[in-house]
């Protein structure tokens, strides 16, 4: 790896605060355990399998979680060249187009420049991971039962990420020779998201065709 890659995959070049596991609970355990199947050099299919006897709704938290960490810092790489000037509305390519709504400002769909949208993503799925109510972090305390519709909803706005970088900033990627970092992190997430069903076959069609060639 490059030394101008290593900085970029530098632990401490995130876009924004990590939300971390806390040492001797579950979630950490289990972020371990989902890390150490990666470092073994497992196939990436299997190493989304949901490990034996473990709950799947800690094991999706961590997934989220670690997704959200990863995919932030594959933005961050090319965000110096995703501006209002390059990217006046959040797209993928000329077929589709995001547009950005939440429970606050945005109560209608709204066409954002792709930065914008961005940073209004990020900081709405922190706010989500960060609340105890939605990602319980002490042992035992249950899930809500909107869990699951949250988390499906983060990953596939996540996936929107994945869909602007390929299509308008993969040459930048290449410039930096982290190609290979993000290809394998999409397939992590391809594999984890499909394994359990968590977003709609709609939404994975803009990269529907790269998804073949790379995840057989």
């Amino acid at each position: 790896m490059s030394l101008a890659l290593k900085q970029v995959f530098n632990k401490d070049r995130t876009f924004r605060p990590k939300r971390k596991f806390e040492p001797g609970t579950q979630r950490f355990e289990l972020h371990k355990k989902a890390q150490a199947s990666l470092n073994a050099g497992l196939d990436l299919k299997q190493a989304v399998q949901l490990p034996h006897g473990e709950n799947l709704h800690d094991w999706v938290a961590v997934h989220v979680v670690d997704f959200f960490n990863r995919i932030n810092l594959i933005y961050g790489t090319i965000s110096d060249s995703c501006t209002d000037q390059s990217c006046p509305i959040m797209s993928g390519g000329p077929k589709y187009e995001y547009r950005w709504q939440d429970e606050h400002r945005y109560k209608k769909p709204t066409a954002v420049s792709a930065p914008k949208y961005m940073s209004l993503l990020m900081d709405w799925i922190e706010v989500q991971i960060n609340n105890e109510d939605i990602f319980p972090t002490n042992v035992g305390t249950p899930f809500p039962k909107t869990f699951m519709q949250v988390a499906k909803k983060i990953l596939s706005r996540l996936f929107r990420v994945f869909v602007h970088v390929y299509i308008h900033h993969f040459d930048r990627v290449s410039q930096m020779g982290a190609e290979a970092h993000v290809n394998t992190c999409y397939k992590h997430f391809y594999y984890f998201v499909t394994e359990f069903s968590l977003i709609d076959q709609k939404e994975l069609d803009p990269l529907k065709e790269m998804t073949l060639r790379m995840c057989h």
